[in-house]
């Protein structure tokens, strides 16, 4: 079944101005927007399903990638948008970044000093989405250098293995989205700060790396393995070895609708 994105958009104008119409006579009491934005959450989490069922032939990738360039260190932000997102180790030695990208790529890099500066940003077509489009994205990472790493994904499903890279610093903040990540094996000290929407979150931390876990949100429900990472009160878990172990993660969670489970 497939479903073109006009299709989409109709329906949701259709929602609208029923609602006013309601309003109109009497008939609907409250705010109309009250009950506008609850029906569109609704209406977009059938839209994700039938996109998932739906889903055709993926999108030809283009192939890119980043030079390292003799860089100590680099910054990464990667603005995804709707499709799907895999993230892992694997570029070669003298390539920051490479992989391939659904409808293209906009590369902007820069050095600051010894450390790389790269940008990779989703061509804004998501206006022209519609379930059945795969909007891969398959990206490689250098595992030998220090990263910090931006994520900032919409309508996603999305793959993130950390476990051998170096990622020092972490911000991942996701849509209406599924994502299942996992956390640096081997980076020393990594700070990590996941910002969810309308989502399903899986956190997969290896054996061996302790872990401090500070929990806020909404509604969504938030589950820890308590065994691993025991309970310090006010939504905060903490690994026993934490203080001394010379692999972790400081991790905070802002969960707003869905569930988040922390492995």
């Amino acid at each position: 079944m497939r479903i073109r994105g006009g299709i989409f958009w109709g329906i949701v104008l259709i929602v609208l101005a029923g609602l006013l119409l309601l309003k109109q006579m009497d008939i609907l009491r409250g705010d109309v927007f009250g009950y506008f934005w609850a029906l569109l959450v609704m209406f977009f989490g059938v839209w994700l399903i039938l996109s998932y069922f739906s889903r055709g032939k993926p999108a030809a990738g283009e192939p890119a990638s980043v030079p390292l360039q003799g860089a100590g260190s680099a910054k990464i932000d990667i603005d995804h948008g709707a499709g799907r997102l895999n993230i892992r180790a694997g570029a070669p030695a003298d390539q920051l970044v490479s992989g391939t990208f659904a409808w293209g790529v906009d590369v902007s890099s820069r050095m600051s000093g010894d450390r790389l500066e790269v940008r990779l940003k989703h061509e804004p077509r998501f206006w022209n989405w519609t379930p059945g489009d795969s909007l891969d994205w398959d990206v490689l990472l250098n595992r030998d250098v220090p990263i910090i790493l931006d994520i900032d994904s919409g309508a996603s499903a999305s793959i993130i293995d950390l476990s051998d890279l170096k990622v020092t610093e972490l911000d991942l903040d996701t849509g209406a989205s599924s994502t299942d990540i996992t956390l640096p094996a081997a980076a020393g000290m990594t700070h990590a700060k996941i910002d969810t929407g309308v989502s399903a979150v899986k956190v997969r931390i290896p054996q061996g790396v302790a872990a401090r876990i500070r929990a806020e949100g909404g509604i969504a429900a938030i589950n820890v393995d308590r065994d691993r990472f025991p309970s310090q009160g006010n939504k905060v878990y903490e690994s026993a070895d934490y203080a001394t172990a010379a692999n972790k993660v400081d991790l905070r969670i802002e969960a707003g609708v869905g569930a988040v489970d922390i492995l």
